[in-house]
């Protein structure tokens, strides 16, 4: 069974204003942006995660 407007205890509150908001759109990025990202985005992807060294683990520092 469909509740209306009228069943309920109180009313809805409006929506927030960030999801009505129409905002101009970014600017896309320039092609020396892009090519920083990938080039950061290799990096990371192909070092180890500097939680997972060997070295920062508490074992190793026995």
């Amino acid at each position: 069974m469909s509740t209306s407007t009228h069943d309920r205890a109180y009313p809805e509150p409006d929506a927030h204003p960030n999801w009505t908001t129409r905002r101009p759109a970014s600017r896309p990025l320039t092609p020396a942006q892009q090519q920083h990202n990938r080039e950061a985005l290799l990096l990371a992807q192909h070092s180890p995660s500097p939680r997972r060294t060997r070295k920062n683990t508490p074992e190793a520092a026995r």
